[in-house]
Order: C-alpha cells, then structure tokens, then sequence
C-alpha cells in the first residue's frame, strides 16, 4: 500500500478489536488517493490537508467517520448521526469485515463524493446554538471569582456547551457546586471540560 503513515501501522499494531474491519477500510480509502495522518488517535484521511475521514473503533461497532458528512447525499440511507448534537459528521457502522467487503463499492462512492464536496469548498452550515441556560451554581460562582464570566465567555462556543450541559447532568444542587467548584481554575485557564 503507498501513502502509509508509520503511526497508522503501529496503532494497528496494537488494536485487538475491529482490527481486520480497520485493515480492510484502510485500504478501501487508500485506494480512493487519500492521505493518510493520525489525529485524535485514529487513523485520518485528508485531502489536500482537509480532514475527510476517520476510522474509529467503538465496543459495539466500528465505522468509518464522514468529517462533513450531513453533505454527503446518501442515497443508500446508511449515514449516522452519532448524536443529536452531532452537526456535521456522519458514520457508516459494521460489525464484522464481510460487511465493509460486500459494501467496499458503496463505500468507494460516499469516499469519492466527500473528496468533492472538499474540492468545491463546500462547508457545513452549522446552527447557531445561543440558547446557553447558565445553571445557577455556576452564576453564584461568576459573582464570587472576578474574572471567571470574562474567561467563561471567552470560551469557544462547544467548550462552554460542554461545561454547562455536565453541570446541568448532575441532579442535586451539591453535585453541581462541586462541578462548578471542580473546574473554575480550568475556566480561569482558558480550557475546556477535558482538555
């Protein structure tokens, strides 16, 4: 196979599930002329130096990750949207490498119309989500720490998702205090939830 990235190898090297299915998709997108890079520890697909697609393996499945793929036409209907919160990308899911073998032309096609849609500078139109309900925990500490509201709002817009929606994940007033209370140097800091 050319265009191989060493970092590709070694991680399959190492995984001990989905191992054949990610063999298998790596070489289906190779053959599409992609580059392949490694970031956020998967193996990553680019096209002229724009993110096409991952490979991920999850406990239940492995699939292929369409960066933009809420663009892509899917006329075979097997587009995912990971989550509801998910905007623009979109997965193809197997369970055993047969699948991905039988599907391999399907698959050449989605890969093929993804390449394009970055050709033609296509981008995701991305709802605007400024319905941020700040929980009240969190508030109380804006009025306590000089500076948190400033850093907080400074934030990018997923990163004070983040916060907010783990704050609001915790049923009793004392379990978001001590979230809140948690991450008030990370704020102050600039990061994110898991940064």
């Amino acid at each position: 196979m050319t265009n191989t990235n060493p970092k590709v190898d070694g991680y399959l090297r190492k995984i001990k599930k989905w191992k054949a299915e990610s063999e298998k998709l790596r070489e289906i997108i190779l053959d599409c002329q992609l580059t392949e890079d490694f970031k956020w520890m998967h193996p990553c697909y680019t096209f002229q130096n724009k993110n096409i697609i991952l490979i991920h393996g999850f406990k239940e499945y492995c699939a292929v990750l369409f960066i933009k793929g809420a663009l892509l036409k899917d006329p075979h209907g097997i587009l995912i949207q990971q989550t509801e919160n998910v905007q623009a990308g979109r997965q193809i899911r197997f369970t055993h490498v047969e699948q991905i073998i039988e599907m391999e032309t399907v698959l050449e096609a989605y890969i093929h119309e993804a390449i394009e849609i970055e050709k033609a500078g296509l981008t995701v139109d991305y709802k605007k989500n400024d319905e941020l309900v700040i929980p009240e925990e969190l508030q109380h500490k804006f009025d306590e720490v000089p500076g948190l509201q400033t850093a907080f709002e400074a934030l990018t817009p997923g990163r004070k998702r983040a916060y907010v929606h783990y704050i609001n994940q915790a049923k009793q007033t004392k379990t978001r205090e001590s979230r809140v209370e948690k991450h008030v140097q990370h704020i102050l800091d600039g990061k994110g939830l898991n940064d």
